[in-house]
Formats: structure tokens, sequence, C-alpha cells
């Protein structure tokens, strides 16, 4: 198939889209009132949003590399190893289908959300949340610190482990060896690519198990979004969703801490993609 630049851009899109579908379908399953789901507990959230990464992965990964994550686009693109020119339609693409897939997950959960009595349980099934904000402006500093620090960590191990696991695969040396040993690179290709996409498929299988393992770990301060666009895009169907959707307990859309879920994986993301690209693709 001739994957061309605008179907990679399509292919974002849906890929996203999926992303929150999966994912904050599962939030939404788990912490809206009379759902079937309701108060099933953090693991369901951690396993439907490792799917929610593995998913598209498996679909889309030979297609854009599924990067559905603007950190992880511009780390990549400031390390030498995505285009400039295609970062912004990418970008673009990721956060349109951020919001697509949250209406998707407003649309099958509408009823739900009018039963909702709880603001933070409406917003959490869109975007983040320090679960150190009670309410006051006090508790915003200590928000923004601990989310930063929450942030940060959860999505350098996310970016540096998604390099590890595509590019350091089982089977990923076996091209190398081969070319060291006298083919040529169509040749060694040829001959090992049965073999090297089993592998890759199964590093796209790990990503997902990594995210969910992150959101195991790391989800209690903040969810984690480890991602710009699966933040910003369900936050903004927040905030512009009436009432009339969402049910009268809608609050607000804690546009205070909104920076936080977009700048803290994108620095990590930098510094990962650099990190990993000096100690391991030099």
């Amino acid at each position: 198939m001739d994957i061309t630049w605008t179907l990679k851009y399509i292919t974002e899109f849906i890929a996203t889209a999926l992303l929150l579908i999966i994912g904050n379908g599962s939030v939404a399953n788990v912490d809206l009132k009379g759902t079937k789901g309701n108060n099933s507990g953090w693991v369901v959230i951690a396993i439907g949003y490792g799917l929610a990464v593995m998913m598209p992965a498996m679909m889309f990964g030979n297609v854009s590399g599924n990067h559905i994550n603007p950190a992880f686009t511009l780390g990549l693109a400031v390390s030498g190893l995505f285009p400039w020119e295609h970062v912004a339609p990418y970008i673009v693409a990721q956060v349109l289908g951020a919001i697509f897939g949250q209406l998707v997950v407003v649309t099958v959960y509408k009823p739900y959300f009018l039963k909702t009595e709880n603001s933070n349980h409406i917003l959490g099934s869109f975007s983040t949340i320090s679960a150190l904000d009670d309410g006051t402006k006090e508790s915003h500093k200590e928000s923004w610190i601990n989310g930063f620090l929450n942030e940060f960590a959860g999505s350098f191990v996310l970016f540096f482990g998604a390099l590890a696991l595509t590019k350091n695969f089982f089977g990923a040396e076996l091209v190398g060896r081969l070319i060291a040993n006298g083919y040529d690179q169509t040749t060694a290709e040829t001959q090992v690519a049965p073999f090297v996409t089993g592998s890759l498929a199964s590093a796209h299988i790990a990503i997902g198990f990594l995210v969910m393992a992150l959101v195991a770990a790391l989800g209690g301060p903040t969810g984690p979004a480890l991602n710009p666009a699966r933040d910003l895009g369900p936050r903004l169907a927040h905030h512009f969703l009436p009432k009339t959707v969402l049910g009268q307990a809608k609050g607000d859309s804690k546009w205070w801490y909104a920076w936080v879920p977009v700048v803290a994986p994108i620095l990590a993301s930098i510094l990962a993609v650099a990190l990993f690209k000096y100690l391991y693709m030099n």
C-alpha cells in the first residue's frame, strides 16, 4: 500500500479518536452514576487505557507510527527523528481526533452524565484532575507541583520505553548482524521480514502493557494524561458542552490546571527521546 502523508494524518485522527473512545469510555463507565461499571475501580481504567494505546498501535503502527500524542511527535522532531513540516498536521489531527473520540463517549454515556451528581466525576471522564485539588485556590500551587512531577515522570518513562520497545525489540539485531556479514539491506530485510514483523508487533503489544502499568502505578495523583491531546481536546469539549448534555452537576473545566498535562509531557518527551537517541542510536 502506498502510504501518503495525507493518509498518515487521517490515521492519526482515527487512532487518537480510538484512544479516547476506549480510554475515556472506561473512565466514564467507572465514574458515572448508573452505569454497569460504576465504582468498579481503578484497575478497569488502567486496563482500559492500556488497551486504548495497544489497539491503535496494532492497527496503525506501520502506517503513521501511531504517535497519537503531540508530545511524542514534538520529541521526535526535536531529535531529528521526524520531519518538522509534518509536525503541525500531526498535532492538529491528534487534537481533533481526541475531541471526536470524546464526543463519541459523551453520545454513548449522555444519560449517565445527566444522572451524575459529582462534578469531578463528570470532568474526570474528560480530562485529568489533581487529587490534591480541594476546590480552593490555596490547593492550586500544590496541585501544579505534584501534577507536573507526576506527568513528567510518567511521560518520560512512556516515551523512553516506547522507543526502547520498538527500536530494541526481539529480532531487531538480526538484520544488523546479517548486514554485517555481507547481506545487503534489501536482501536482509526480505529474508528476515516475517521474524522482524512479528517481533515488532509484540513490541506494540508491550507498549499497551507499559501504559497499563503507568496508569496503575502513577494514576493516583492526576490520572495521568501523559498526552497533551488526550487532555486538552476533551477539556475543550467539556468547556463548550452545555448542562443539557452533561447534567446540572457540570462544573468548571479547571483551566487553571490545564497547562500541566500539556507542558510536562512535551518537556519529558524532548528529554526522553534525546536521551534514547544519545544512548542507543549513535
